[in-house]
């Protein structure tokens, strides 16, 4: 059941992308929902996002915590 919310979480953030606010909003909440271990990995794949949408980069914030 936790992989499949790892997985809701990059798909629900890929669709708010094109919104920073929404963006950071999603990102909360899945900093309080996923293991760890899960939000390493979304670091990562967050960091790929930033390429291709540096707008996005400030909400990394969220991650550090």
């Amino acid at each position: 059941m936790a992989r499949a919310m790892f997985e809701y979480t990059k798909t629900i953030l890929k669709k708010v992308s094109f919104d920073s606010v929404l963006f950071c909003k999603e990102l909360q909440k899945a900093a309080k929902r996923l293991l760890p271990y899960e939000l390493e990995e979304l670091r990562v794949w967050i960091q790929e996002l930033t390429k291709t949408n540096p707008e996005l980069n400030h909400c990394m914030i969220y991650l550090k915590a």
